[in-house]
């Protein structure tokens, strides 16, 4: 047999079967170059056992990448915390200008007449407690009124009261004394003397 009909790979990672592996021992044995070649796969086997096993990478970078990646501003508005860092940076940046830009206090006349604003005042308190005065003059005399109307109107209820009263006894008397006299009559008339 040929030396290109042996599977090495195959007798070095143990994966012939007994009726196969026999004769290549014996063609080992024999030919010097297989033997040979079979040490470097040996020696290549070593070294490769002898480094450690690493994941592959998660991501490949393909060449589609570039077109899905975020143009221009997308990377920014896409970013939660990029955006909430934005807006703060904004924020703290306005306040800044406003506190540095502020507007000129309106500015107050040098020069006060003090006489006329206090001659302004004293006449704005006088018309105050005048009308004050006059709106309690005017409620206190209203009031004084109606008491008075009151008084009256319970003096009236108590004059019609008696009044009433007065002319009932009155009536009554006026009754018993017609009783009196129709008895006095009717006794005439029995006794036969008039009175």
């Amino acid at each position: 047999m040929k030396c290109s009909q042996y599977d090495l790979k195959s007798y070095l990672l143990g994966e012939l079967g007994e009726a196969e592996r026999r004769p290549l021992e014996e063609h080992l044995k024999a030919c010097r170059a297989c033997g040979e070649e079979l040490e470097r796969l040996r020696l290549t086997q070593t070294a490769l056992l002898s480094l450690s096993d690493e994941e592959a990478p998660h991501k490949i970078a393909f060449v589609s990448d570039k077109i899905f990646e975020p143009r221009g501003w997308a990377w920014f508005w896409n970013s939660g915390p990029r955006l909430a860092f934005g807006s703060a940076a904004l924020l703290a940046a306005a306040i800044l200008v406003h506190a540095w830009v502020r507007p000129a206090p309106a500015s107050m006349p040098v020069a006060l007449d003090t006489q006329a604003l206090e001659a302004r005042l004293q006449d704005e308190v006088a018309r105050r407690v005048e009308a004050v005065l006059e709106r309690t003059a005017v409620q206190s005399g209203a009031e004084q009124s109606q008491q008075v109307a009151g008084l009256i109107a319970a003096a009236e209820r108590r004059m019609e009261q008696q009044r009433q009263a007065d002319l009932l006894a009155v009536q009554e008397s006026f009754q018993v004394l017609q009783k009196k006299l129709n008895v006095q009559y009717r006794a005439s008339l029995y006794s036969g003397s008039l009175p």
